[in-house]
This record gives structure tokens, C-alpha cells and sequence, in this order.
């Protein structure tokens, strides 16, 4: 009874939050709709978002609805492209966590009820197509990736999503899978129907989506492309409740500087200082995400180990079905045929410590990988070897410190491959990241060369990462945290239920354009035909 007791008075302030949030939310809702004047003039933006939550509000799904009220405030029509029980199985009601008989439509829809109150939506629901259901019933797993229908290749559009919803990057060949990946293709196709008829009636000026990678908002993104409609695609930013928008895509995060954005005033470097300082001891978060829980200090087990060596060198991994990995997977495969190239060569120095770190995302609650770096050690025996040591996702040792302590730095696409830069440190990449662009790591763009490149660092007697490398680094970062984003830190707060947000109480007329640097960076994108951000210093958070 003690039991049940607690969970419930656990439960309350949960609760509590969700419909405060839905009221809050519907409140604002009705009373854009009240002042919102739409330009018959003007053409319609079309907003998606049916990856990003369920029954309570994510941050990119509040990226989302502010930024559609932004619109529709300047006078911009505004559609909601919204799901209505339109997918057999969606994203979110496919996890390993949340894997469900019946999707959770209900609690999705209750929510939409709320956001799109007296806004102008484009419902869809699901039928399904005969001549598709029988074209994928025998088909194995590799068919189902090369899958294509009516000249669209759908297997290659939802493979990310089934990656994502397995946890893992190499997929088994089971009725599970495959299953999976038939349902996500006929919802997929559906989507693709109804985005269709949406595009024919309304021609409007632009679509914008959460993320772009999973299957929902792929298929959408290249119906309009397809017409040559621009789309912009959004993902959280490395600050709290920031932005990442881009005509591009958003997993990639890919920013373009000038000359002049590298040169950052006194007040600016003060900034990524004090940004850089707390993220070195672990005080940060990702979508609301904080993966450390405090960091340790090497301890002096790990010096008597080290104390053997002539020199270390730090391996960063990455989460192997991460929606970072299909931009990084250029030179490799995958992360994991990196790392048994990278084998030989810890093989064939035995003269250096190799610490090799599991991410600290890896075997988050809930969101755990099935396909892991430590089944990857354990399977090759890398304990085995004298030579290295390998950290496991939930042990927190100071990354930080081994990088101080590094000879250079090796990793596959990792943020904390620019921090190195900015800690002196020389870098190799063995996938492409947001930062490789720029002549600030070393990047080979072949497997040969990524070999030989590590061959050389590990050989000389001193190595120096490129030059004015700490400097662009500098630049590069402050550009993507701070200018390159579009901050609503004024609209919303932290909810109960980690990585989900509440609205805060503010008036919609802080939402107007003249009012708000976020919205009127957005607005001034969607006009122009671009989303090329650039938030001027004085509007800097």
C-alpha cells in the first residue's frame, strides 16, 4: 500500500503540470487566434510535427507552435499539417520503451486540440494501400531497406526512424524489424497522399518541419523540395529552450562563417568562457537532457596505469543510432567499422594508452542502445589488450581531464572533439561532424588516410592541431550557441518530466515580431526564402 501511495503522490506533480500546460497552452492558443489578422495576400506556411511528442509538449514541438503564432501575429497564414490517427505506427508509439499494441492517439490528439485551437488545420488519417501491403508482405530486411514504390524510395526514408525506434544501427533480420519497417513504409506513403492533395490546394510558400530525418517529416520535406517549395528544419540547439533552423538539414548543424563572425569582442569571449567553464564540469543539458551527474577525477589507480605508457591518446564515441550518424557515416560505414580500424592501430602501439569512452547518452533510461561500444570491446576483447582502457557510459571520469592529459585526441563525430580544440589539444576525426568544415581538425576522407593520419600523429614527437584552430574553434562555437540559434527562453521553463517543457504565463503580444528577436529572425527568413540565422550581438542571449 506504502508503495502504491507513493507513486501516486509522486505522480501528482506531474499531473499537475500537464494540465496547467494544456490550459496555459489553449488560453494562448485562443487568444492568437482572437489577434491574429492572416494577409489573404500572402501565402501560407505549412508547419509539421508528428515525431517530436505525445500527450506533453517537447521543446522542438514548442519550437514549433511559437514560432507558427509568430506567423500568423505578422500576418502570415499559417496551416497545421496534423496527424489524426494518420500512421499504422508512428515514431514515438514504436520504441523499445513505448512499444504499443495500439498507438497512443488518443493523448496525441488531446494535445494537438489544445495547440491548434483557432488555428487553420489540415487533419490526415490512415488508409491503407492494397498493392503496397502486398508488394512488402515477403520481403526480407535488406528489400525493405532498398525498398522503392511509385519511383519513391521509401525503405531509404524510414530506415533512419527503424534505426532509431530499435536502438541500434545494424538491424536483426526478425518479424519484429520487419514488421516495423512495413508499417512505417504504408504510413509513409499515406503521409506522402495526403501532404500531396494539402500541396495542391493551398501552394504555399514554405514548409517547415521538426528534425527532417524521421520518416513523418522526410517524406514531407521531399514532396515539397520536390515541387521546389523551400522547406527549413528544426532541432534543439546547445542552449536551453534555443533553435537550430536550417534550409539544409538539421542533424547535420552545419554553419557557415565569415571572416568577421571569428573576431568576437571582450564581452563575447566573457560569454563562451563562462559557457565553456560550467560545460567542463559537466553543469549542461541537451534538450533538457543532463547526461552527467558530476564528474570524477582520474584517481591514482588510473595515473599507476598511465604511468606505464609514453604517451595517451582519448577515443570519443558516439550513440550508434543517434540522428547525427547518417551525416557522420561519410569516410566509415558506421562508428563501429571505425573502431576496428581503429584496433589496428592500438594494436600496433602498444607504447600508448588508448582510452577509449562509451558516450554518455548510451545506456540512458529509457532510451538505452541495443548496440553498444561496450558489446563492441567486449566482442573484439579490448580488455584484454595492455594497452587500453575503456570507460563505460555511466562511469564519470572527467573527459575534460583526460584531455588534458592527451598527446591528441581521436574522435568519430563528437561536440567534444571542437572542446578539445579549444583546449590546445590536436584532433582526428574519423566521421564528419558540424565543425570538420573548418580547417581546425584533421579529417582525412579515406579510410587510408585516416589510418596513415593516425600513424603520423601517434609517431611524431610533438603534435600541434592546425593552425589559428583555437581561434576559428572559438568562433565557430560562440556562432552556433549564441547566434546561429533562435532562443525562447522567454516563453518556456522546464516541466516535472525531464526534457519536456511548460509555457510560461506571457502576454501574445511579446510574440509579435518587434517584440521578439526569435520570431523576427524567423519571420524575416520565411520572407526572404532563406533561414540563414544571424542574431545581431545586441539581441544575444
Amino acid at each position: 500500500m506504502k508503495t502504491v501511495q507513493r507513486s501516486i503522490w509522486e505522480r501528482i506533480p506531474i499531473w499537475r503540470d500537464k494540465y496547467l500546460n494544456l490550459w496555459r497552452i489553449r488560453q494562448l492558443a485562443r487568444k492568437i487566434a482572437r489577434q491574429a489578422k492572416p494577409d489573404s495576400a500572402e501565402k501560407p506556411v505549412v508547419v509539421f510535427n508528428a515525431s517530436t511528442r505525445l500527450e506533453y509538449m517537447s521543446q522542438n514541438g514548442a519550437f514549433s507552435l511559437l514560432t507558427a503564432w509568430g506567423l500568423r501575429l505578422a500576418g502570415i497564414p499559417v496551416i497545421h499539417f496534423v496527424c489524426q490517427r494518420g500512421m499504422s505506427r508512428c515514431i514515438l508509439g514504436s520504441t523499445e520503451r513505448n512499444y504499443l499494441p495500439e498507438m497512443p492517439c488518443q493523448r496525441c490528439m488531446g494535445l494537438s486540440a489544445a495547440a491548434f485551437s483557432g488555428a487553420q488545420v489540415q487533419g490526415f488519417s490512415y488508409s491503407q494501400e492494397a498493392d503496397l501491403v502486398n508488394a512488402l508482405e515477403s520481403l526480407n530486411l535488406d528489400q525493405l531497406a532498398a525498398f522503392r514504390y511509385q519511383e519513391v524510395a521509401y525503405g531509404e526514408i524510414v530506415l533512419p526512424s527503424v534505426r532509431w525506434c530499435r536502438r541500434r544501427h545494424t538491424l536483426e533480420d526478425d518479424e519484429k524489424t520487419r514488421s516495423l519497417f512495413r508499417e512505417f513504409i504504408l504510413s509513409a506513403f499515406n503521409i506522402r497522399k495526403e501532404f500531396e492533395a494539402l500541396l495542391d490546394q493551398s501552394e504555399p510558400r514554405a514548409v517547415v518541419v521538426f528534425n527532417g530525418l524521421m520518416f513523418p517529416e522526410a517524406i514531407v520535406r521531399q514532396s515539397a523540395l520536390q515541387r521546389g517549395i523551400p522547406v527549413y528544419s528544426h532541432e534543439v540547439g546547445y542552449q536551453p529552450f534555443s533553435m537550430f533552423i536550417t534550409q539544409g538539414e538539421a542533424t547535420a548543424r552545419q554553419v557557415y562563417l565569415t571572416e568577421s563572425d571569428l573576431e568576437l569582442s571582450d564581452a563575447q569571449n566573457e560569454k563562451l568562457d563562462k559557457y565553456l567553464s560550467e560545460r567542463f564540469q559537466g553543469k549542461f543539458t541537451m534538450a533538457g537532457i543532463k547526461f552527467w551527474q558530476g564528474f570524477e577525477g582520474l584517481d591514482e589507480q588510473f595515473n599507476e596505469l598511465s604511468a606505464r605508457f609514453t604517451q595517451i591518446v582519448p577515443i570519443f564515441t558516439n550513440v550508434i543510432f543517434d540522428t547525427s550518424q547518417p551525416h557522420a557515416n561519410v569516410v566509415y560505414e558506421d562508428m563501429f567499422t571505425w573502431l576496428d580500424d581503429l584496433l589496428t592501430v592500438i594494436k600496433a602501439h602498444p607504447e600508448t594508452l588508448f582510452v577509449i569512452r562509451a558516450h554518455p547518452d548510451e545506456m540512458r533510461n529509457g532510451k538505452a542502445s541495443h548496440q553498444t561500444v561496450k558489446q563492441w570491446a567486449d566482442s573484439v576483447q579490448a580488455a584484454d589488450l595492455p594497452n587500453v582502457k575503456f570507460i563505460e557510459s555511466k562511469e564519470y571520469i572527467s573527459s575534460y581531464d583526460l584531455i588534458q592529459r592527451a598527446k591528441f585526441v581521436i574522435v568519430y563525430n563528437s561536440s567534444i572533439g571542437l572542446e578539445s580544440v579549444l583546449l590546445g589539444k590536436a584532433v582526428l576525426c574519423g566521421g564528419e561532424s558540424w565543425y570538420s568544415h573548418y580547417p581546425i581538425v584533421y579529417f582525412p576522407k579515406t579510410k587510408k588516410g585516416f589510418l596513415q593520419q593516425a600513424r603520423q600523429l601517434l609517431e611524431a614527437e610533438e603534435v600541434s592541431p592546425p593552425e589559428n584552430a583555437r581561434k576559428i574553434g572559438r568562433g565557430l562555437l560562440y556562432y552556433q550557441n549564441f547566434r546561429a540559434v533562435l532562443s525562447f527562453e522567454r516563453f518556456l521553463e522546464p516541466h516535472t518530466i525531464r526534457g519536456q517543457v511548460r509555457f510560461k504565463h506571457f502576454s501574445p503580444s511579446l510574440l509579435k515580431p518587434e517584440n521578439a528577436p526569435a520570431i523576427m529572425a524567423f519571420n524575416q527568413g520565411i520572407k526572404r526564402g532563406d533561414m540563414v540565422i544571424t542574431i545581431p550581438p545586441e539581441d544575444e542571449k
